[in-house]
């Protein structure tokens, strides 16, 4: 009697749950739609609208516009100061997690907001603070300049901005991986006699390594394509501080799309590639010390 009065409520309550399932099914399927064409809407079309203008000349065209002498030094300047912000962002972003993650002291929660600020600040914004800090008349410039040193409407200036808005991605990458590091892993490289030198570089570093650099190349495509803060600083001279989003702009402006297309095509295909690059170091570096 018993079997028989389980299998008639399994009977029962078997239709209700095929029905949840399938009701489970139609919301999944309607989110995964919903999701999709968002995602073509925001991201897929702009990004085949740029592919198709950029390449409307061919490839042969792109290649003329973007190895023009203006364009050229253009992107040289902001791979090479990108280059050099996302290096120099990879070391102070360890050592700022490292910081604090590691000591107490005073302070240390309001600069722990202080890392965010960057991607809280509008970057026009930033752009005017390294103007009024570094620029001429400021008494930081006036000190420079002395030395024969130019830091706004130069090169450094747009260093500057770069760091200033590219700080936070290694310390936020890094910052929770040496949370999740086993005390004890420290405790047994102390009782060994490992000095704290050593101790970073055999216990922590293996685990953080992968994120540093990753995040360090997502910086780097983050600079690429940094507008609003080089804008104001740089000077915007061809051939001295004009960069690459800055000359795609001015040629939109000047009525010349074609040429603006191809470099932003460009920039396009360096920001994925370097985003490929960073996936690749995250998987290859990660297996390596896991």
């Amino acid at each position: 009697m018993k079997e028989t009065a389980v299998k008639s409520m399994a009977v029962r309550r078997t239709p209700r749950r095929l029905l949840s399932i399938a009701r489970e099914s139609a919301f999944e399927r309607s989110m995964r739609g919903t999701v999709l064409i968002y995602l073509t809407l925001i991201v897929l079309l702009p990004l085949l609208a740029l592919t198709h203008a950029g390449l409307s000349e061919g490839v042969s065209g792109v290649f003329e516009r973007i190895t023009s002498p203006i364009a050229k030094h253009a992107i040289v300047l902001t791979l090479w100061t990108s280059a050099l912000v996302a290096a120099i962002n990879t070391v102070f972003g360890v050592a700022t997690a490292w910081l604090l993650f590691r000591y107490r002291f005073p302070g240390k929660r309001l600069l722990n907001a202080i890392v965010d600020l960057p991607l809280a600040i509008p970057t026009l914004v930033t752009g005017l603070m390294i103007t009024v800090l570094y620029g001429p008349g400021s008494l930081i410039g006036e000190r420079f300049e002395g030395f024969g040193i130019q830091l706004v409407f130069a090169k450094p200036a747009i260093v500057l901005a770069l760091l200033f808005v590219t700080f936070p991605f290694v310390v936020r990458a890094v910052e929770p991986l040496l949370e999740e590091i086993d005390p004890s892993e420290e405790e047994a490289a102390i009782l060994l006699g490992a000095d704290p030198i050593r101790i970073f570089r055999t216990v922590y570093l293996p685990v953080v390594l992968s994120a540093a650099v990753s995040s360090g190349i997502r910086s780097f495509g983050r600079a690429v394509g940094e507008f609003g803060s080089i804008v104001v600083v740089a000077g915007n001279i061809p051939f001295e501080t004009l960069t690459a989003p800055i000359y795609v702009f001015g040629e939109i402006e000047s009525g010349a799309p074609e040429s603006a297309a191809a470099v932003s095509l460009a920039l396009l295909l360096t920001a994925l590639s370097l985003h490929v690059i960073a996936r690749v170091v995250e998987r290859q570096i990660g297996a390596r010390h896991a």
